[in-house]
């Protein structure tokens, strides 16, 4: 699972609009890109938590 959501993180920072803002934010407050990407995966597993609760779709809107 872990191998995974950092997978989905490195795409992530690239090519989605939600959660390259947040890499971007990290890095320039000097956090390590490293620890960067690791709270983005913190971010996908919270959002698919959500998801999966809640029982709705993915909505860019709504993350």
């Amino acid at each position: 699972m872990r191998r995974v959501l950092y997978w989905a993180a490195i795409v992530g920072v690239r090519h989605n609009p939600w959660l390259k803002p947040i890499y971007d934010r990290l890095l320039a407050a000097g956090k390590p890109k490293k620890l960067a990407l690791t709270a983005c995966s913190r971010r996908i597993l919270l959002a698919l938590n959500e998801m999966a609760r809640s029982g709705r779709t993915w909505d860019p809107v709504l993350a």
